[in-house]
């Protein structure tokens, strides 16, 4: 096909969107609702993800060490645990330190671990381990506790499982989503097209008749579905990304306390998503044009 054929077509496929403006409209707005909702439910998805992976870094597997260790011994079983994969940090507590950090609860009252200090200090040195991926908890545990010198390992079991779970559900009902608006979607566009292609059925017989190929024929609908999904992306993302910045003002500016810490460490700024939402979104929208011109043109255009 040369350049000029293909300028027709596609001036062809613009003229159809011009002149068949009421099912243009409801075409661009049922599809741009779609891609708002996917938005929404993707960019869920992705924050409840970032949250479990803060909240994760938040919660130590405690690693007690027996009390005779030397201090050779005690260097073996750090450099045992710091080889481990999948350890995103690992910090040393000794005998002595976890002594202050109970007195430091204490406030006032901490002369009362006074008589703990030296030998008769009462705790474990220990090791605080956090992992990268807390699906991996039962395992770094089983290593962790293989390791000589380490006399208990304390993860934080219920709350990693209570964490995947979430994350879990929220992935599931994120993607079902999604499928469903791409059904929806698809059907939306193939019926607009599927009418366009009834509309003109005259005019592609005389096509058909003077010799006109398939693919000359169908070239103007997938201009008009492309260009459905392409202001539908644009539409979106202007609205997705304008909603997004509103809840991001919002949480930086009227919440406090914990949930101003959790909010504010969790929620991905809008460098991480912007290009993600826009990008994702016109081309979300060219392909289910393209599909959904496709599917009809494949089935109708039979003449």
């Amino acid at each position: 096909m040369n350049w000029s054929s293909f300028k027709y077509l596609a001036h062809q496929g613009l003229h159809s969107l011009r002149a068949n403006r009421l099912m243009t409209v409801a075409s661009i707005g049922v599809l741009t609702a779609c891609l708002i909702l996917t938005g929404i439910a993707g960019l869920f998805g992705a924050n409840i993800n970032s949250l479990v992976a803060y909240l994760g870094d938040q919660n130590e597997t405690v690693v007690y060490l027996e009390t005779d260790l030397t201090e050779e011994q005690i260097a073996q079983v750090d450099t045992a645990i710091r080889s481990m994969t999948g350890i995103a940090s690992v910090t040393y507590m000794s005998k002595d330190a976890v002594l202050e950090t109970y007195k430091g609860y204490m406030g006032d009252s901490a002369s009362l671990w006074d008589g703990f200090e030296g030998s008769e200090n009462p705790f474990m040195a220990n090791y605080r381990v956090v992992l990268e991926d807390l699906s991996d908890l039962d395992a770094k545990v089983a290593e962790l506790e293989a390791i000589p010198g380490v006399a208990q390992v304390n993860p934080p079991t219920e709350l990693a499982g209570v964490f995947l779970g979430i994350q879990k559900a929220v992935n599931i009902a994120a993607w079902s989503l999604v499928v469903v608006l791409v059904v929806v979607s698809v059907v939306v566009i193939s019926n607009t097209i599927r009418l366009t292609v009834f509309s003109r059925r005259k005019e592609i017989n005389i096509m058909k008749y003077v010799g006109a190929t398939n693919g000359f024929i169908r070239m103007p609908f997938f201009v008009e579905g492309m260009t459905s999904g392409f202001i539908s992306g644009c539409i979106a993302s202007a609205a997705v990304l304008g909603g997004y910045a509103l809840v991001l003002y919002f949480s930086a500016r009227k919440l406090s306390g914990l949930w101003a810490t959790v909010i504010g460490a969790s929620l991905l700024p809008m460098g991480q998503v912007w290009y993600w939402v826009v990008g994702g979104f016109i081309l979300f929208g060219v392909l289910i044009g393209s599909l959904g011109t496709a599917i009809s043109v494949r089935k109708h255009l039979k003449v």
